[in-house]
């Protein structure tokens, strides 16, 4: 029989292994890049979470807007508002001054407690849901500078069409339903509901890509519509079974004939921007198991996989 001390053992070393965040190291072979900037081509600029700059030179385009990044101990027990100091630190690093559009992908504080004042910052206009337009109407911004997103119906910004399909919120939603009324801060994460979730179809230059920033999916929902890149969401993914993982690449990577694969929302959203980027800890996620899952379907399928380094700019085609 073994001893209390080999019994516990195992316990702890598991405890200890997911508070612990796993190391890039594996995977910086994969890091994209850096473009040259080129008149008139799109650059992509990765700011963390599923903070994406599209940028052609004469019309530039953010999803979410996520920068103030709060701890995970406010985020569990506290209160939270969009932290202008942290957000104005964030379009600087990012050489952001002025934007034409950012557009929310669904409504949770990761993805919208910054957009209205990013917007505001910027004078750009503001594009989501309606739970959206209830965070924007809560923090004073202006409601003839919102433009709801209309799932199916493409709409042009510069030489950008945009359009946004309906998508569905990784397993595990904490806080599911919408915002029915203005959510004036500082208020609890929770109620940040996720309100409709969206896809973004991006056409630019006769080419296409997707920012699809939850980690599930939607029968059906990208049916007509291609991508050369997918800019894919794997926050959860880890977690889930290897069914699931193939039903997920199936839909978004196979079925929209896309050739390169670009894991967004993965790193820890409770660390601030003036630090490194790392991956979520083991007890939130295993990116480590999303990782090797990727690599492997990339491989069979001869898709292109790079992982996106903070603030570079890159070229978002496959070569």
């Amino acid at each position: 029989m073994g001893t209390d001390t080999e019994y516990h053992r195992p316990r702890v070393t598991a405890v200890l292994r997911g508070l612990r965040a796993p190391s890039l190291a594996p995977w910086t072979h994969l890091c994209e890049p850096p473009a040259p900037p080129r008149p008139g081509a799109l650059r992509t600029v990765f700011l963390g979470v599923s903070t994406i700059l599209l940028d052609d030179g004469d019309t530039a385009i953010l999803t979410d807007g996520f920068f103030s990044r709060p701890g995970l101990l406010r985020m569990r027990f506290g209160r939270l508002r969009p932290d202008r100091m942290r957000i104005a630190a964030g379009l600087h690093r990012a050489g952001i001054d002025r934007l034409d559009a950012v557009f929310v992908v669904h409504s949770h504080y990761d993805h919208a407690l910054d957009a209205p004042e990013v917007a505001a910052a910027t004078g750009a206009l503001l594009i989501g849901s309606p739970s959206t337009r209830n965070i924007a109407r809560g923090q004073d911004f202006p409601d003839d500078r919102f433009q709801p997103a209309v799932t199916g119906e493409p709409f042009t910004i510069g030489r950008f069409t945009l359009t946004a399909l309906p998508a569905r919120h990784s397993p595990g939603d904490l806080a599911p339903g919408r915002i029915d009324r203005p959510l004036r801060p500082p208020v609890r994460a929770t109620d940040y509901r996720t309100g409709d979730c969206y896809t973004l179809h991006v056409r630019h230059g006769g080419r296409e890509l997707l920012v699809h920033a939850s980690a599930h999916s939607l029968p059906g929902a990208l049916d007509g519509h291609f991508a050369d890149t997918v800019y894919l969401g794997i926050g959860a993914l880890g977690k889930q079974d290897e069914a699931f993982r193939e039903e997920y690449w199936h839909r978004l990577v196979t079925a929209t004939g896309a050739r390169r694969v670009v894991p967004i929302h993965w790193d820890d959203f409770f660390r601030p921007l003036d630090r490194s980027l790392r991956p979520f800890r083991g007890f939130l996620d295993d990116f480590t198991a999303t990782m090797g899952f990727l690599t492997r379907k990339a491989e069979q399928t001869g898709v292109a996989l790079t992982l996106p380094v903070m603030g570079r700019r890159a070229d978002p085609w496959p070569l």
